[in-house]
């Protein structure tokens, strides 16, 4: 007999919310998985990846963290505009990567790697956010008097390939684009965050932090790309892009939402 799906009013869910935060420490139900915390308590819920069953209302999602993390949680993928150029694969790689760490051993000795996690701050290779509010767009900037003194030779070998100069054309997220992608991932959610301890090589979660998180805001999104909060990921090799992708800072989500309500 198929199991009935579990639907829950909001206010039923926040009371079984509430009921797992009293339970206290709680066994990671999918031992070696990653995304171990969110998977517990989905399973606590008796609901599948994350998808809220509340009816009537406009669609919500459950959004699980530990709590004191340095790790980044990606928000969503999405490539830089102009797309027809490719601009990672076809000018970021060839013209401003570096020698992968396997070139010569796992992969062929010309293979290249762009792994760049960049703010509003300067990396140590002198690319940078910018945001252009006159022009509506997200930018990759680069300056060549910030690269750091570590990467002399890296710098030589842009100046033979490229020149020093600022990237042309600029890779870009028009403000459009983004809003719209982010405003289809980054739904109505529950926000709960746990506290990790691990006996016996065993991960437990206690769950201590409640939030309702309600409706996207564009304005939120830059302003946490304005202070750093939100960062641009790139991590391409010569043979494979595997995406770029906007990360965000652990303890920020609630910036991106217009109305937070604080239930634990």
């Amino acid at each position: 007999m198929t199991k009935k799906p579990i639907i829950y009013t909001k206010q039923a869910l926040i009371d079984k919310l509430k009921e797992i935060v009293n339970t206290g420490w709680i066994p990671n139900a999918r031992r070696g998985n990653q995304g171990g915390i969110g998977n517990t308590l989905e399973d606590l819920l008796g609901i599948k990846e994350n998808n809220l069953p509340i009816p009537n209302a406009a669609e919500w999602e459950l959004k699980a963290q530990r709590l004191n993390s340095s790790s980044l949680t990606t928000l969503f993928h999405i490539e830089p505009s102009p797309r027809a150029v490719g601009f990672v694969s076809q000018i970021l790689l060839p013209k401003y990567g570096w020698a992968h760490q396997e070139a010569g051993k796992k992969y062929t000795s010309k293979e290249l790697s762009f792994r760049q996690t960049i703010c509003t701050s300067k990396s140590d290779r002198g690319f940078a956010v910018k945001i252009d509010q006159e022009e509506r767009k997200i930018l990759i900037s680069f300056d060549a008097s910030a690269v750091d003194k570590r990467h002399k030779a890296w710098l030589k070998s842009v100046n033979k390939r490229i020149g020093l100069s600022e990237i042309k054309p600029q890779p870009y997220w028009g403000f459009d684009d983004l809003e719209h992608k982010a405003g289809t991932k980054l739904l109505n959610c529950f926000y709960v965050q746990a506290e990790v301890k691990v006996e016996r090589k065993k991960e437990f979660y206690k769950y201590t932090k409640i939030m309702m998180l309600q409706k996207f805001s564009f304005k939120g999104f830059l302003k946490a790309i304005e202070k750093s909060n939100i960062l641009v990921d790139f991590d391409a090799r010569t043979g494979h892009n595997h995406g770029t992708k906007f990360r965000m800072r652990q303890n920020c989500l609630p910036i991106l939402y217009e109305k937070t309500t604080i239930i634990i």
